[in-house]
């Protein structure tokens, strides 16, 4: 895929400046990061394991607040940045970091997706039990005894798609996801990439993921961000993905095709 859009063109919607954060004094895991998400854009956030890259996610969707620097997003009119991201922000977490002995059933994982704007338990509503039926649908995944599985039996593909499904039953604008192919077999990893672009082509859905994998899934994205600790580089990854890049950004000098 390439984005042939033109930069005059272009509307930025996540707007990331000066940002430094780390979780003890003195010992930053982000120092002065500064980009620019157009609107509209499906990048990838590449870096080694420590480099904050999901910290980096997770300041974006407002789990984290930076020691200094700024997020805004476009449209915002709110003074607090993060009344934007509750809101319009999907996110799909690793799902390593899940903890899979808590008793809930794909219903209930999707429906936690609009707790906040039901204020209800949302899978005794109908209504969201019909559109989690449909994300189903589309996700590939549905049939009539999925949604009442519990999530712990699932394998780890129906994982990630269940955890996805839950990011879009909130009909967001902005996409986050970290490690979204992480422990998926290779048809999974095809799967869910086929439906990150179509999201991102069919409803012009801004889409923000980390990866590992630099060459299977990194060169093919639109647009890479190269980061470690702050941004080395970013572009179209035949540009990007350079020798000189690859050694400050992982201490490799090339990698296979």
């Amino acid at each position: 895929m390439t984005d042939n859009r033109s930069e005059a063109a272009v509307v930025s919607q996540i707007e990331v400046d000066d940002v430094a954060y780390g979780y003890a004094p003195h010992k930053p895991v982000l120092e002065n990061v500064s980009v620019k998400i157009p609107k509209g854009r499906f990048v990838g956030l590449l870096g080694p394991s420590g480099s904050g890259k999901s910290t980096l996610l997770k300041i974006i969707i407002g789990l984290h607040k930076p020691w200094k620097g700024t997020i805004k997003f476009l449209g915002n009119k709110n003074s607090d940045p993060y009344a934007y991201s509750s809101k319009n922000i999907g996110y799909v977490p690793q799902v390593e970091s899940i903890d899979w002995n808590f008793p809930v059933t794909v219903k209930e994982v999707i429906g936690m997706g609009i707790w906040d704007r039901s204020g209800v338990a949302p899978w005794f509503s109908k209504d969201v039990d019909m559109m989690v039926g449909v994300i189903l649908d589309d996700l590939g995944i549905y049939n009539s005894e999925f949604r009442n599985r519990q999530i712990r039996e699932l394998s780890g593909g129906e994982q990630q798609r269940v955890f996805l499904a839950r990011a879009l039953i909130r009909k967001p604008t902005i996409l986050v996801l970290d490690e979204p192919i992480s422990g998926v077999d290779f048809n999974t990893r095809e799967k869910i990439m086929e439906i990150l672009r179509s999201l991102n082509q069919d409803l012009d859905m801004t889409i923000l993921m980390t990866t590992h994998d630099l060459g299977g899934i990194g060169k093919r994205l639109p647009w890479v961000i190269c980061m470690n600790k702050t941004i080395i580089a970013e572009g179209i990854p035949s540009t990007i993905l350079t020798k000189d890049n690859l050694l400050r950004t992982y201490g490799l000098a090339d990698y296979n095709d």
